[in-house]
């Protein structure tokens, strides 16, 4: 078997997105599966991860051709709101172009049943749920980071934290007026700044947070944010799925998340703890060592499921079958 893998823009594309590539890419390798990260017509499949111009040409072709198309369903006009300058005004037009582009698959691979839902709206192509995962060996030996990132930082735990790129749809407002509310917690966010890409707005609340509000800016270890954080808050307002929620709940990280759609296989009080509006009972509550401990353990055995171990044989599974 060979497939063509093919991320458009590569060389520009972070976060989400692209750990999900590469989870992808390290699942085909331990199967054992041929791939190209080129996109390609000579391949038994063609696997596209970003609806851009050039993988709708490939996708075009591979169809008159008989091959197989699965694409990625990572962008969604919902998702693509308050993250950049002009996002907004570009998710309007964005919704007819994905609906065009995701009718040129022969399967849809959404990260989430909630991303389904919404691609499902989109095109009458066939979808399956396959999770982006967790590579929970990215993030071995984190603890031993700890110390460093806490000075590097100048962080006093316990540590609410939360990491990717600094946008408004992940809940930046929220997070920094939590941040105003509990002066005697430390708040840190780790991850790109990005400032020539975002608004006035965002730019003014990243300025004028709090002293207790750190944002880090890009980090050359991301283990370092896990090592130093405590409790992870994502009181994000739309996500797919959220790696970096997985990867916290692989590191044993308590977690508080908006209380949304995209969340509803967390259990409250049991895998994570859930807000609707103030954020501060939850983490008054975490400030202890017990219920953190308690809660990690939960969010760490939750996370399981969502192991490229497990994943991969899905993948396998898929393109035996489509093609």
């Amino acid at each position: 078997m060979n497939v063509s893998h093919y991320l458009e823009f590569e060389e520009r594309v972070t976060g989400g997105i692209r750990e999900s590539v590469r989870n992808q890419r390290k699942m085909l390798a331990e199967l054992g599966i041929e791939y190209a990260e080129t996109p390609r017509l000579d391949a038994d499949v063609l696997h596209l991860n970003l609806m851009g111009p050039r993988s709708i040409y490939y996708a075009k072709r591979a169809r008159r051709r008989g091959i197989p198309v699965v694409i990625n369903t990572h962008v969604t006009a919902e998702d693509f709101g308050d993250s950049f300058r002009f996002t907004n005004l570009l998710s309007r037009p964005l919704r007819p172009y994905l609906e065009a582009a995701y009718e040129l698959g022969d399967v849809l691979v959404c990260p989430s049943e909630y991303n389904r839902g919404l691609v499902e709206t989109y095109a009458g192509t066939e979808t399956t749920v396959i999770t982006n995962g967790v590579d929970r060996e990215k993030l071995e030996g984190f603890e031993t980071l700890r110390s460093e990132y806490l000075r590097r930082y100048d962080l006093e735990p316990p540590v609410v934290f939360l990491v990717g790129h600094v946008i408004k749809r992940k809940g930046l407002r929220t997070f920094v007026e939590t941040a105003r509310r509990m002066p005697e917690l430390d708040f840190a966010w780790f991850g790109p700044l990005d400032r020539s890409l975002k608004g006035r707005s965002t730019r003014k609340l990243i300025d004028e947070s709090p002293e207790n509000c750190t944002f880090t800016g890009y980090v050359d270890d991301v283990r370092g944010a896990y090592a130093a954080g405590d409790v992870f808050f994502f009181p994000t307002h739309e996500e797919n799925e959220g790696i970096a929620l997985l990867e916290a709940m692989s590191a044993g990280t308590p977690v508080v998340v908006r209380d949304i759609e995209p969340f509803s296989w967390l259990e409250d009080g049991e895998d994570c703890l859930k807000s609707t509006g103030s954020f501060e009972e939850p983490l008054e509550t975490l400030k202890e060592p017990g219920p953190r401990r308690r809660l990690g353990a939960n969010a760490m055995r939750r996370s399981e499921a969502f192991s490229l171990a497990t994943v991969a044989n899905r993948y396998e599974s898929l393109y035996e079958r489509v093609i």
